[in-house]
């Protein structure tokens, strides 16, 4: 069985859409046995599939082939996931952040910067 790689991370359920794998793959946050590919690659059994998101590196390796994408239960019977715990909290990490920046309008308000500013000018001076 012959799967092109854009169709393969979709149906594996990495990416939303099949338009988003390939963009991820011509973007280069995509890396099939840590070289860059073309989304036509062809995907083989065994090999490992790297997928940047954000700061974290997510990596899979590939333990079956499959045409039709398949429910969230099915995908561990096709793909294998060999991520570090820390760059799963590193993804956590930066969620956070973009949560919290999200809580405000992103930028301080007059009262916020000059306490900013008084803290800024206490620390330099020790």
């Amino acid at each position: 069985m012959k799967i092109r790689l854009d169709k393969y991370i979709w149906a594996v359920r990495l990416s939303k859409t099949r338009s988003q794998a390939s963009e991820l793959i011509a973007k280069g946050r995509v890396l099939v046995n840590d070289a860059h590919v073309k989304p036509s690659r062809e995907v083989k059994v065994g090999e490992t599939i790297v997928l940047l998101k954000n700061s974290a590196r997510f990596q899979y390796k590939v333990i079956g082939l499959l045409d039709k994408r398949v429910g969230a239960p099915l995908v561990k019977d096709f793909i294998q996931d060999h991520t570090a715990p820390e760059e799963i909290e590193k993804l956590k990490a930066y969620q956070e952040s973009q949560r919290n920046y999200r809580l405000t309008d992103g930028k301080p308000t007059k009262k916020d910067r000059r306490v900013l500013d008084r803290f800024m000018e206490d620390w330099q001076e020790d």
